[in-house]
């Protein structure tokens, strides 16, 4: 696969993200005609005066969209320390200090996993691009890396 076919993954999944956020937000467009803009218009609420779960929903509603791509949430402190300790035996370079881009990587590897179930080449070469920066891994080391993420981070996919 090209890395362009890897970019219009994760641009899909950015769009029906912020697809899912405006939604949730009731946002609408702005203006209006002529008629509209004469009427006098209701007046703002006050910031932080609404109710928590209004605003809840847009974090809601992302979740619910990660969820619908196979983005699992954000693991717990612990399931997060057994997946990096899993990547660093891999090889140290693959989290290099930065844990939380880790996660992220992995969370989107799991959005691969069920994309493409029957792939599992697909998902191999998905893990190699995402996680390969300035360290370039091998098709073994992304075979690794993907059973990591599959282990901790998405084990239900």
């Amino acid at each position: 696969m090209s890395t362009g076919q890897g970019r219009i993954v994760n641009h899909r999944t950015a769009i029906a993200l912020s697809a899912a956020l405006v939604a949730a937000a009731g946002l609408t467009a702005c203006g209006g005609s002529a008629k509209s803009e004469s009427r006098p218009s209701a007046p703002s609420a006050p910031a932080g005066a609404g109710s928590p779960s209004a605003e809840q929903e847009p974090s809601k509603a992302i979740a619910d969209a990660e969820a619908r791509l196979g983005i699992p949430p954000k693991p717990d402190a612990a399931t997060q320390a057994r997946y990096i300790a899993a990547l660093d035996a891999i090889s140290r370079d693959i989290v290099n200090g930065k844990p939380e881009r880790a996660v992220s990587r992995g969370r989107s590897t799991c959005g691969t996993i069920h994309s493409f179930p029957k792939d599992h080449a697909k998902q191999v070469e998905q893990t190699r691009q995402r996680f390969s920066g300035a360290t370039q891994f091998n098709a073994a080391q992304a075979e690794k890396i993907l059973q990591a993420v599959h282990t901790h981070l998405c084990p239900k996919n």
